[in-house]
Formats: structure tokens, sequence, C-alpha cells
């Protein structure tokens, strides 16, 4: 019972009664469905970066758009790299379900706002077309921070980039006097409008310094903060929307009730209605950007470390600790927090409670092992600026050094009970013998300053590292955590 276009599908919600509860789940309702007529949606935004997080949610508030606004804004969604999601969202008809599981149950609603899928390097003039087409008024992206490093630009379509993309399109629509399109980054890097700014503008560049010039000039590049945790699902999913609601979807998404966008208010072509839908639009990003990176971010990375040494494989699981959880309140509440700044309309207490929360909800199992990669990349991005900034300001640092002692007896490639793990960073084989070599002393991998900057040279810093070092390898995670509460006490 394959989801087909015109929502002819069936439900079997009566298999749903025999369903054991699961994560708090006790009840199945029929998915809610898209009302507006699909045919009628135009492609005004092209996505690229087909994946669950973008079908989680950008593509769920387009569909929040059309149901409340009637259908304007569709999506012709692209990915550059994997054929399998486009290949089930065609014979789809580009729809798919999403579950949003929390402590109050499920939801499912079936997602519309996909009009079109395509694999770039299959039929490169396609996308191609879809870009230069005046109806498109924007663009958004889900590639990772990894995609940003620009190269140069390739002759072969085959083989283009994003950006080789952007700027052949962006060069049609000069000559044929077509309005750019505003390029709205959705990845979870610092200035990201900046960032899509910077590798679009040098590839355009190494082709035509007169085109680079247009497209500083011309096109917006708007900052955004994005927030929704989404785990990769697989086959156990599949079966159970099969199961539980009678539709077979080789695509669904599993994610949490939160959502949150937050998009400055900058664009060069039309502007989708999406504050109608909940998104923010604003003058400055940045308060909110730093706010999700360093509580939610860099709360995230330390979860995933002091959970993996400590022998657990979800996010609920070590939230179930309750050294780990209450490490993470008092790392936020006493040591980050503090340094950020006032983030028009939210509460950061509550926003912390919310954290809290959400890494706790076992209706949504994300793995520690997803958490814990791409440690010489977050750790950069979410967590050593707050030890810079508490360094900065001469305040509390204690907690902030147990979460990168983490990381680096993580690197070590063993959880504290010497079972093995697996180390997921592109860096791997250039920094985990030095943290081999350096055991208790963390000095060999701040010797990397890319990473780390000048905190070598931080002496009352790198002693507290040293010793939460020291005190996770002896006393464990509970040792650890119990050790910092102690000399807190104490000082105060």
């Amino acid at each position: 019972m394959r989801i087909l276009a015109h929502f002819n599908i069936q439900m079997r919600l009566s298999s749903a009664e025999s369903l054991p509860a699961r994560g708090g789940i006790t009840e199945v309702c029929a998915p809610q469905r898209p009302t507006y007529p699909r045919d009628s949606l135009s492609p005004s935004v092209v996505h690229i970066g087909l994946g669950s997080f973008h079908r989680s949610h950008q593509a769920a508030y387009f569909d929040e758009l059309a149901q409340a606004s009637g259908p304007r804004w569709g999506i012709v969604a692209a990915s550059l790299r994997c054929r399998q999601v486009v290949d089930a969202l065609v014979a789809q008809d580009g729809l798919y379900t999403v579950l949003a599981r929390g402590s109050h149950g499920e939801s499912a609603r079936i997602i519309g706002s996909l009009i079109d899928c395509l694999f770039g390097p299959d039929d490169p003039l396609r996308l191609l077309a879809a870009l230069s087409d005046p109806r498109t008024r924007l663009v958004t992206l889900t590639i990772t921070g990894d995609g940003y490093a620009a190269p140069g630009p390739r002759r072969d379509p085959r083989h283009w980039t994003v950006w080789d993309y952007f700027v052949e399109a962006l060069a049609r629509r000069r000559r044929s006097g077509v309005q750019p399109f505003t390029i709205l980054s959705c990845d979870n890097i610092p200035a990201n409008g900046d960032a899509a700014r910077n590798a679009l503008v040098s590839v355009a560049t190494g082709r035509d310094e007169v085109l680079a010039r247009w497209i500083e000039r011309t096109v917006a590049f708007p900052e955004s903060m994005v927030d929704r945790i989404t785990p990769a699902t697989g086959t156990e999913e599949e079966g159970y929307v099969q199961r539980a609601y009678g539709v077979e979807d080789r695509c669904p998404v599993v994610t949490e009730p939160f959502s949150q966008w937050v998009i400055a208010d900058d664009f060069c072509n039309e502007k989708p209605p999406l504050d109608a839908v909940g998104v923010r639009f604003v003058s400055d990003v940045k308060p909110y950007s730093l706010m999700k990176r360093r509580l939610l971010n860099a709360g995230h990375s330390a979860l995933g470390y002091l959970g993996a040494l400590a022998g657990h494989r979800w996010t609920d699981e070590a939230m179930g600790n309750h050294a780990i959880r209450r490490y993470l309140e008092a790392l936020m509440h006493e040591e980050i927090a503090p340094l950020l700044p006032r983030v028009p309309g939210i509460d950061l207490l509550s926003y912390q409670r919310s954290v809290i929360e959400r890494f706790s909800n076992g209706a949504v199992r994300d793995p520690l092992e997803r958490l814990c990669g791409r440690g010489s990349t977050k750790m950069p991005a979410y967590l050593i600026p707050s030890i810079w900034e508490a360094s900065r300001r001469g305040s509390q640092r204690d907690l902030l050094a147990v979460a990168l002692a983490a990381w680096i007896r993580y690197l070590r490639g063993t959880d504290l009970t010497a079972r093995p793990m697996a180390i997921k960073d592109a860096r791997v084989e250039e920094l985990q013998p030095l943290a081999l070599k350096g055991g208790s002393d963390p000095r060999p991998l701040l010797a990397q300053r890319d990473i780390f900057g000048d905190l070598i040279e931080d002496g009352v810093f790198v002693a507290a590292l040293e010793r939460s070092l020291a005190e996770l390898d002896h006393g464990g995670v509970e040792g650890v955590v119990s050790s910092i509460a102690s000399a807190t006490s104490n000082a105060a």
C-alpha cells in the first residue's frame, strides 16, 4: 500500500490495536494528510540536500504554509550524493510520513510540499533548469558543514558541486534579466549565510570576476538557525509505519515535536510568509544561533561523549544516568548560559529546561554514536568558544573542562571499561595517537591550534583539564561529576 498521488492511501488502523506501547506512545491515530490541491503548488523553492532533517523541518514548514495559506510555495528537492532517497520519493509522488514522538504520544503527518525530486548527477540540466526557472525565488541548503569548502570550478556537470550549479544558474538568470534567487543556508554552522556567500563567490570568481561581483552585490544570503532533533531512520521505522498506519513508506522520518526556525529578514526575491506558521524573521540571527550552538549542540556533544564512556548507547539511556543529567543541567546553567547575550523573545532558563527534556525523550531514541561523530569539527564550533569566553571573563570553566576531557578520553577509542569504540572523525588517524600518547596529559592534543587555539597557554585551564582526564580514568563519569561538585561546594 504505497503512498500514491492524490492520497489514494488505504489505512489499516485496526492493526494498531495490537501494537505495544512504545516510548510513552499508547494511541495511534490516522495520519494528517494534505488538504490543499498539490497540483496547484508552484516550484518556488529549490532545496539541495534531501536528508531526513530537511524532510522533518523545512519541508514540514512549507507543508504547513500550504495548509494555512493555500498552495503556492512548492519545493523541488535535489540530492547530489544519495540516489536512494530520491528514487523512494519519486515512487511515492514526493509524499512521505513524519512521525513526531514525545512524552504525550505520537502524531503522524503526510507531507505534500515536495513537488519534484531529482538526483543531480543523473540529470544536471534538469536541476539547472529548476534553478534558472523564474518561478524559483528561494534556494535552501542542508549540505552539512563540509559542503562549504568550495573547490575550484568543475567542467563536467556530472561532478559539479552545489556552488557550480548556482554559478551557472545565476549567470543564466543575469543574462535573461531574471531576478536572482535568495540562498538560504539551513546548515548548523556559525554565520551560515556568510559561509554560503564566501563559497559561492569563491567559485564564481574562478569562472568570471564580473559575475562574482554581481553575485556579491545582488544575491541575498540570510543567516538562519534551525532546530529539530531528527535521528536517522531505517527499515524498523518503515515496518512500523506500515503496521500502525497501513502505509507503505520507504522513507518515513521520525522526529521530536519541537521545531524552531529563525531567519534573518534579508531577501533579494519574494519572501515566503513562513511567519504565518511559526518561523521568526529577525534583524539579527546571531543571538539565537549562539544560544543553540552553545547550549543544545555543546550539550549534545557532552552527553554523547560522557554517555559513550559510561557504556550507554542511546541519549535517553544516558540521561537516565543521574550523574550525567545533573552534570548537563549544571554545565548549561552555571557556565554556559551566563556567557550568552540576551536573546529576544527567549527565556534562557526555560530553554535550558526544554533541552534537558528533549535529550530525555525516550520516544525519539538517538544513538550516542551519532552525537560523538565529527568531534574535531563540532568541539571548536560548539564547546571551545565558551571556554575562550569564560577565560576572557575570568569565570568558572571546570564543567567545560569535563566536557572537553570526555572528548579527549573518547579519542583513545575505548570506553571506561576498556571496551573498543569506533571513532568517527575525519581526523582520527591524526588525533587518536596524540590522545593515546598523552593519557591524562592533554598537552599533545592541545598543541593542535587549528582546533584549540591558544588554550595550551592557559595553565589554569590545562591543569583543570588534566584533573578531569585523570578523574575520568580513575573515578569514571560519576567520580568526575562528584569531584567537580565537591570542589565547587568547597569554593563557595
